[in-house]
């Protein structure tokens, strides 16, 4: 057996039915050869095909670079063939009604949006002229002798309103010096609330923040110009997706939870609605789509299932600080556990999108360079793919948890009641179940992805397959 032979079984061994894609195209192609060798090329053509096929269509793009790569839609995608459209629209209408129809049953159709029973005060804005360090004395006063060692210093501050009814209007402020509250010195832009009061009265009025307005916008114009320059019309297309997403969350998601409606509905519902205009406006309407949505629907339902299950059994109540605040606010009781599922929910979604469509494009791709490929073939391959993928994904899901929950680690580090105590508490608990729910649900939409895409793509004729192919 000569060498080429062994080399041959060799790649047979490690890729099983991939090797007719990779080792077909062997030699370098040129698009335009030189006149000189033309000649030569064409005289030696039928020898060389008798010795070896020349591979399909398909299989030539594959190598040359002029097929579709790795699958977030770096091209336009084939259409489908009538069976497999008539397919996915037997398996996704359904889907679709049931994601409008919860849409409508849990919006708060003609009910007033909730206000908060705790006065939180009407936002004013200014600019801090000077800053003093010294006693902590209400407007008026005057200290009398030393003080005491032990007393706290203030921040006396003084700043120009720039809207309000008290705009251009000087004010004089006493902010107490606390290692929890903010630094503020001359010449910083402030957001204050104002109480109802005398415009003029300082005492209606307690500086709350800094104002960012600049530069977060300055930072969402870099984000969309960097979109922009490196996905072009498809960047375009993502960046109206992402505003349409942020508005199902603001017009339908937050008004529904605040109503009384069931968190974890609500969110599976809006999370369908946002995976639907986000896929298909972004990556196109097509079959490799269609099946990342359904990929995407089941991982959801999984960890929806996943989070509801371990979240009882772990007794997690979702009481944290900021759902307190919530519920000190609302005047009112909320599902709690529910709204901690339903961020597990929503969080995850990001995630799922970038794996399923990872998925799908790489079947199709598979399938239309080797046409000859069946959905087993195709499954096993994908599948390898999958696990380099599925690595790197559930890796940024923890990380961004743990990203998230770094203050309560850090407080909990510093308690000194031990591991297993920090680990069980409520607030890393949530953790936890959140970021180990959202894990599965990714694993698991790699294989459940990756067979759907191998069924409904082994049932693409070979003939559309190359005709589509040899068009692009």
């Amino acid at each position: 057996m000569d060498r080429h032979s062994r080399a041959d079984e060799g790649d047979n061994e490690v890729t099983g039915p991939i090797r007719r894609i990779t080792d077909a195209p062997s030699r370098p192609v040129r698009r335009r050869p030189p006149p000189a060798r033309e000649s030569a090329r064409q005289a030696d053509r039928p020898r060389r095909s008798a010795a070896r096929p020349e591979p399909p269509e398909p299989a030539k793009q594959a190598a040359t670079g002029h097929g579709h790569g790795h699958g977030h839609g770096h091209g336009p995608a084939a259409p489908a063939s009538r069976r497999v459209r008539l397919l996915l629209i037997w398996l996704l209408a359904p889907l679709a009604a049931a994601t409008v129809l919860g849409m409508i049953v849990l919006y708060p159709w003609g009910k007033a949006a909730p206000t908060s029973v705790v006065p939180q005060g009407t936002p004013v804005h200014g600019t801090i002229t000077t800053t003093v360090t010294g006693p902590c004395l209400g407007q008026g006063e005057v200290q009398v002798g030393a003080p005491k060692p032990d007393a706290k210093p203030c921040l006396t501050v003084e700043l120009k309103l720039t809207d309000g009814q008290a705009s251009g209007q000087p004010l004089k402020l006493t902010v107490p010096i606390e290692p929890s509250t903010p630094r503020f010195s001359a010449g910083d832009t402030i957001v204050l609330s104002y109480n109802g009061g005398k415009a003029d009265d300082p005492s209606a009025y307690q500086i709350v923040d800094f104002q960012r307005g600049l530069p977060l916008a300055l930072l969402a114009g870099l984000f969309a110009l960097a979109v922009i320059v490196l996905g072009r019309w498809q960047g375009v297309a993502a960046l109206v997706a992402l505003g349409l997403s942020f508005l199902v969350l603001a017009l339908f998601v937050l008004p529904a939870i605040l109503a009384g409606e069931s968190p974890l509905l609500v969110a599976i519902v809006g999370a369908g609605v946002i995976m639907f205009i986000a896929l298909y406006l972004t990556h196109g309407l097509s079959a490799r789509t269609s099946v990342a949505v359904l990929g995407t629907l089941v991982s959801l339902a999984l960890i929806g299932v996943l989070s509801a299950v371990f979240s009882a059994a772990a007794s997690l109540t979702g009481l944290d600080d900021n759902t307190s605040n919530l519920i000190g606010s609302l005047g009112h009781g909320i599902d709690a556990r529910g709204l901690l599922l339903a961020g597990v929910v929503i969080g995850a979604l990001g995630v799922l999108d970038d794996v399923t469509v990872t998925q799908t494009s790489s079947v199709w791709e598979l399938r239309r360079a080797n046409p000859a490929l069946g959905w087993r073939e195709l499954y096993g391959a994908g599948l390898r793919i999958g696990r380099d993928h599925v690595g790197s994904a559930v890796n940024t899901l923890v990380m961004a948890y743990a990203g998230a929950a770094l203050p309560v680690l850090l407080y909990s580090s510093l308690s000194g009641i031990g591991l297993g105590a920090i680990l069980g508490s409520e607030d890393i608990a949530q953790e936890i179940v959140r970021t180990l729910a959202g894990s599965v649900g990714i694993v698991a939409a790699v294989p459940v992805t990756t067979v759907l895409a191998a069924l409904i793509a082994s049932r693409e004729p070979v003939e559309e397959l190359t005709s589509t192919t040899s068009t692009q």
